[in-house]
């Protein structure tokens, strides 16, 4: 059972990042294990049994990040990430492009939310086609975010817009990808057990954006703008 996390969690990713190399990550990486790494999978452990309990039709498979980086993908950064994360989604070949609900742990912040890394193309053009056909049962979805507060609205913009369907979802129309993130600093409600049914509340809140957006590659295709 997550019982939250401690300060020196903090202090061990702090000093991951100011010392991303391998001499100083063996010498403390039982203080890894025990303070990041053990708290870090309790949590998604509990998440994942409560989110599989509350919605079983979604499929949902649990995946926890490794602390190493992909050697072929180190860009001159360090070895290791400075940060742990882990997310539920469907099962599938390339994660990036699968909505999944996440949480993160992470030397100045934590946050957790729902999206997708590597939206597809055709998933936003669909999206813009079911807006164009049916605006309401989005409008009241991006009513919903906006009325609530916690979480923003995420996503790389198009450079040249693709339309204009109003003020409401002009956001939402014009991205590459759509996410919702919740940010926090390393305080309060991180160090106690509660912290789990804060993520709990906010992805049960964001259940209906996610069928939205997992139901998109099975629309027809859009027609050309």
């Amino acid at each position: 059972m997550f019982q939250g996390y401690t300060q020196d969690a903090i202090d061990f990713l702090w000093g991951l990042r100011l010392n991303n190399e391998r001499a100083w990550f063996q010498e403390h990486k039982q203080e890894f294990l025990e303070l990041v790494d053990r708290p870090t999978r309790e949590l998604a452990e509990q998440l994942r049994e409560q989110m599989t309990d509350a919605y079983p039709r979604l499929g949902l498979e649990l995946k926890v990040s490794r602390i190493y980086r992909d050697a072929r993908r180190l860009f001159g950064r360090g070895p290791y990430k400075d940060h742990l994360w882990f997310s539920l989604r469907r099962p599938g070949e390339n994660d990036g492009r699968i909505p999944c609900f996440w949480f993160e742990i992470a030397p100045d912040h934590y946050g957790y939310g729902m999206g997708c890394w590597e939206m597809p193309p055709a998933t936003m053009a669909r999206l813009r086609a079911r807006i164009d056909r049916d605006p309401g049962p989005i409008e009241k979805l991006a009513r919903a975010v906006a009325r609530q507060g916690e979480f923003r609205l995420e996503g790389q913009e198009y450079k040249r817009p693709k339309g204009d369907p109003g003020p409401l979802l002009y956001p939402w129309y014009n991205r590459k990808g759509i996410g919702f993130t919740c940010e926090n600093n390393c305080e309060g409600l991180l160090f106690t057990p509660e912290l789990a049914a804060q993520v709990l509340a906010g992805w049960k809140f964001l259940v209906p954006q996610y069928e939205l957006l997992t139901s998109l590659p099975g629309d027809a295709e859009p027609t050309k703008m």
